[in-house]
């Protein structure tokens, strides 16, 4: 019988560079070098989450582990240029060879690779939500379906089940019943109009931003090669945001991790905001059952806030049930209690809180440094009103993205279309801005385009060959069409900037004069787009990069107003992530924050705990709760009593300071 003899791993000891236990507090420090396995890391509010992160990615990299055998995930763009440039200062060394970004911009990477494996070709573009709707619309016809006898949802509203379907692995027609109720008896129409959607995407060589995710999950799961590979790439897997994953996401990582389930997820689950665009919490209080062995490591202190806000904080999440029990630790000295504002009607609270603004700004607090936070958009109009009227500069966290507008959509398509000619939505945005050229037109102008193009590759040669149906009015403009695609298809190594500017001199400026009245403005805007796109050697690479960008960024692109000195107006959910000095949560009634329609839903009332929860922790110096006793009401015909938030019952008395408000008349 041969003996058995076991060999040990030898492995010399590691020098170190980083003092790691000098520059990380205690439960940073045991999280960061925490040995292989699987690891799930609570990182609660203000506790250096990103700053764990990027030392882990820093301290495997000084344990030898391969750049390119780490993947790590995160949320926004944004994130992940922070901590991957975090992490090259950190080294000292070229982390280029990283895999890092959001889910979707890795698996746009992955899906380059392998497009063919799923049905697509490798030169296959994204689209954008507004592509979507139009790809929606046209296969909503193709399903035959007769909009006009049935009360059938908006093309971009089917565009927003088929997602939340998707990316929760939930049955289409529990979607409909649990969230569209209204529109449950078109279940069979709209899985008709899904799948006539998904043959013309594949069709033109689209993929949608969803596509991005679950084409990635479907490559997975059903090659067995490609998995394996990826499977042994990455070593290492670290995701940010845990608490945001949805069924789709938390599948991918699962998958992808499944052979050396060295899976580290770092998240808050009392920060779990998101279930109504498919984000599922239970994915970090089950990832212990799904990973045997998960260490799990709390990083409780906060540098932040105050002691004073922490208490508040603590005692708003306290009543949630299914938490993991986290307890905010202070760093800062102490300061104010956390104000409690009682108001007698909304004008009084507005009032109160352009005031109180004032004073701090006269007091030193930078208006930059404020935040006035909200459960939703309505609840601000009359603090908009005030706010205008006292000529106090605010930026609201919303509007049209700058990528989403249609003069930037316009010329992008040009570029869509030089680098996918399969793209049927770049090519009838284009042709519709021709003169005489309606939809039906542009459908009929297609299907020739395609028919010819399938004969020779040539764009501007299929475009002259084809000229003779295009209407009379247009026929200028075809002309004109035709000559742009070719000199385009001649400098196309000259980069998507320089592109851009051609088809601006090529006669889409003449088309702003025409259209637009605030023409200088957009023209400014297509060069700032040339400027971005110059540091962009490849198209494909800038058209992929404008796609994502467009998708995922909900910061500084979405406020149009440059002035740095104002105050931030924003919903609780768009603040997330971010920190004030002072920071105001106006509107906290009952059936308001919470809101009556979420707390409807299973689970709502305690992700309405977490959203005033998230809210709390956005302050650092001084927070202010407010709510008035009277508002107007939707369907009351005036005025109605509000009761204060039951969020605010659950904050023992002596946490915070009760202030009265009193009318001051000079005049006696």
């Amino acid at each position: 019988m041969p003996r058995e003899y076991t060999l040990k791993s030898f492995r010399a000891p590691v020098e170190l560079n980083i003092d790691y236990e000098a520059e990380l507090n205690a439960q940073q420090f045991a999280a960061v070098s925490a040995p292989p396995g699987p690891a799930l890391v609570l990182a609660g509010a203000g506790a250096g989450k990103t700053r764990t992160l990027t030392y882990r990615v820093a301290y495997l990299l000084e344990q030898g582990i391969p750049v390119d055998r780490i993947l790590l995930l995160t949320f926004t763009n944004k994130a992940a240029r922070e901590m991957m440039d975090r992490v090259q200062n950190l080294i000292g060394g070229d982390t280029a060879g990283l895999w890092g970004g959001t889910f979707h911009s890795v698996g746009h990477r992955v899906l380059r690779r392998h497009a063919e494996a799923v049905g697509y070709p490798q030169s296959f573009t994204i689209m954008d939500r507004d592509d979507a709707k139009a790809l929606m619309s046209a296969a909503i016809d193709d399903a035959g379906i007769d909009t006009k006898a049935v009360r059938f949802p908006k093309p971009d509203l089917v565009c927003d089940i088929l997602s939340m379907s998707l990316n929760t692995g939930l049955p289409l027609g529990q979607v409909m019943e649990e969230r569209y109720s209204y529109f449950d008896t078109l279940t069979d129409e709209i899985a008709q109009a899904h799948a006539a959607y998904t043959k013309r995407k594949v069709a033109n060589g689209v993929m949608d931003f969803d596509d991005l995710l679950n084409l990635w999950l479907r490559l997975l799961r059903e090659n067995k090669e490609i998995r394996e590979s990826f499977q042994a790439r990455f070593q290492f897997i670290l995701v940010d945001e845990y608490q945001d994953t949805n069924q789709v996401q938390c599948e991918l990582i699962d998958l992808l991790g499944g052979r050396h389930h060295n899976i580290m997820a770092v998240g808050d689950d009392s920060q779990s905001i998101y279930s109504w665009r498919g984000a599922n919490f239970r994915n970090v209080l089950e990832f212990p059952d799904r990973h045997d062995g998960t260490q799990v490591f709390k990083i409780e202190t906060n540098y932040r806030s105050t002691p004073e806000i922490l208490d508040c904080a603590n005692a708003v999440i306290a009543a949630n049930t299914q938490q993991y029990e986290k307890v905010l630790a202070p760093v800062r000295d102490s300061g104010m209690k956390p104000a409690l504002v009682c108001c007698n009607d909304a004008n009084q609270q507005a009032e109160f809180i352009a005031q109180r603004v004032l004073e701090l700004r006269d007091e030193g607090t930078p208006m930059e440094g404020m935040a006035v936070l909200y459960r939703s958009h309505f609840h601000a109009l009359e603090l908009q009103l005030e706010f205008t009227r006292r000529d106090i500069p605010y930026a609201l966290t919303s509007g049209i993205r700058f990528f989403e507008q249609a003069h930037v959509k316009d010329v992008a398509a040009y570029l869509k279309l030089l680098v996918n000619p399969g793209d049927e939505l770049a090519f009838k945005r284009i042709v519709l801005m021709l003169p005489g050229v309606g939809a039906k037109s542009a459908a009929k102008l297609w299907a020739a385009f395609g028919a010819r193009l399938a004969k020779g590759p040539n764009l501007a040669k299929a475009l002259r060959d084809i000229a003779g149906q295009a209407p009379k009015k247009a026929a200028l403009g075809w002309e004109q069409f035709a000559e742009t695609l070719g000199q385009l298809d001649d400098e196309q190594a000259k980069g998507p900037g320089h592109l851009i500017r051609m088809v601006v001199a090529a006669g889409y400026e003449d088309y702003l004069q025409d259209k637009f009245p605030n023409y200088y403005a957009r023209l400014e805007d297509i060069e700032q787009v040339a400027g971005f796109a110059g540091q962009y050697d490849i198209t494909e690479a800038f058209l992929s990069e404008v796609a994502l960008l467009t998708n995922l960024d909900t910061d500084t692109k979405r406020e149009n107003n440059p002035d740095p000195e104002q105050i931030r107006l924003s919903t609780i959910h768009q603040a997330k992530g971010l920190e004030f000095d002072v920071v105001f949560v106006m509107m906290l009634c009952d059936g308001l924050f919470p809101s009556s329609r979420a707390i409807e839903s299973p689970g709502g009332e305690e992700e309405e705990r977490r959203l005033f929860y998230v809210a709390v922790t956005r302050a650092k110096t001084e927070l202010y709760l407010s709510y008035p006793l009277l508002r107007y009401m939707h369907g009351s015909g005036g005025e109605a009593m509000q009761q204060p938030s039951r969020f605010l019952d659950e904050i023992d008395t002596s946490l915070v300071e009760e202030w009265n408000l009193q009318s001051f008349n000079p005049y006696g």
